[in-house]
């Protein structure tokens, strides 16, 4: 919102069937899974990347485009949101090799 403010424009939702088929795939990895296992949490941490690497490629290219047509404020806003997904990109990194992977390991044995 601060972007399209800052660009004079009005917000406008629209669909982007790539995030939606992404979606789609993580709720499927939830039905498929049995509730309350780890594997279901594998399967988690495993499809909630993709969405961050999507996010990750989209607020870069954003970012790279207000720079060239010489928006600092808005590539300041984008570059704020641009590293706020590779934290949380890193931290499902985290939470897999600490946490989750080991537990998985152990629920298969």
């Amino acid at each position: 919102e601060d972007v399209f403010q800052l660009m004079n424009k009005t917000p406008q939702a629209k669909k982007c069937e790539a995030m939606a088929g992404i979606t789609k795939e993580g709720d499927d990895i939830v039905s498929d899974t049995e509730k309350g296992s780890i594997t279901r949490d594998v399967g988690i941490i495993l499809a909630a990347p993709k969405v961050e690497h999507y996010e990750i490629a989209t607020y870069g290219g954003l970012t790279t485009l207000a720079k060239t047509l010489i928006l600092q404020k808005v590539a300041d806003i984008l570059y704020k949101t641009l590293q706020e997904e590779k934290q949380t990109d890193e931290t499902l990194t985290q939470i897999a090799e600490n946490n989750i992977n080991v537990e998985a390991a152990q629920e298969v044995e």
